[in-house]
């Protein structure tokens, strides 16, 4: 997932969490909880809250996010009150192991944005999608849209917006985008809008569709719509992703991954071992 320097105004703008309340204990990575859950058990409990007219927020932290967490009491605020909490990046996986506590399995928002389609597909749900990365003319939100129609005939795409930056602090902006949700109704919202402010939009949103679940999902529409590549099937399966991607775009992520995300990958399996040795 993207990550976004929060402006401190945009924190304080946003509504105040709400307890979460997880159905099963989660496990305590680097200060944040995460549910143990596959993948396929997130979609289906996304499913099951739809069906009793629960909307939710879904957060897929990876070390990225852990490490910007450990800086920010407000954002592990934001972690912290998400109705689901599902491990996107690898390290997280291992360290759980380590600790002897382990999660069963890497669930990427980039992998949840089709399986959840999939499903909603089946049951005829509606889907709209928000965020994505604007380049010129291109329009990557709307060809995400289009593809994820194109690949799942009974999904109900009803929303695929790509405001301009600062529409979250612009009143006229956020008030079009207000109108939008309202109308399309949706049942799923994928807004890739990289974190925290994909979360912020997120929680402010759902007082416009409380019946909704909205997953962060940071660069995932540009994945689908082919804007940005993601890496092979290998590389995700070995928690080796992080590499293809900084050699994709070194000039903007080299330095993070390699000062801020190494470290802390290590720290969180120094911090688990320490943890299985005291226990």
């Amino acid at each position: 997932m993207e990550r976004l320097s929060p402006s401190r105004t945009a924190i304080v703008s946003a509504p105040s969490p709400r307890p979460s309340t997880p159905s099963a204990k989660r496990v305590r990575l680097g200060g944040i909880g995460i549910d143990p859950v596959t993948e396929a058990e997130a979609v289906n409990r996304v499913l099951a809250a739809l069906e009793t007219g629960r909307g939710g927020q879904i957060v897929t932290p990876n070390v990225d996010i852990v490490a910007a967490v450990r800086k920010s009491r407000e954002l592990r605020a934001i972690v912290d009150a998400a109705d689901l909490v599902v491990a996107d990046g690898a390290p997280l996986v291992w360290a759980s192991k380590v600790a002897g506590d382990p999660l069963p399995q890497r669930v990427a928002g980039s992998d949840l944005v089709w399986s959840l389609s999939a499903a909603a597909a089946v049951r005829g749900l509606r889907v709209a999608l928000l965020g994505g990365t604007p380049d010129g003319t291109a329009r990557p939100t709307e060809r995400a849209a289009e593809i994820l129609g194109a690949r799942y005939p009974g999904l109900k795409v009803v929303g695929a917006w790509c405001p301009p930056m600062g529409f979250d602090r612009d009143a006229s902006q956020w008030r079009a985008l207000v109108q939008r949700v309202e109308a399309a109704d949706p049942d799923l919202v994928y807004v890739g809008l990289g974190f925290p402010k994909q979360e912020l939009v997120g929680m402010r949103l759902r007082a416009i569709a409380p019946e909704a679940w909205f997953l962060g999902c940071g660069a995932s529409i540009d994945f689908i719509a082919g804007y940005r590549r993601r890496a092979p099937k290998w590389m995700q399966a070995t928690g080796t992703e992080w590499i293809f991607r900084m050699l994709s775009e070194p000039r903007r992520l080299a330095r993070r991954y390699l000062r801020d995300d190494v470290p802390e990958a290590l720290r969180l399996l120094a911090e688990a071992y320490r943890e299985r040795r005291g226990a």
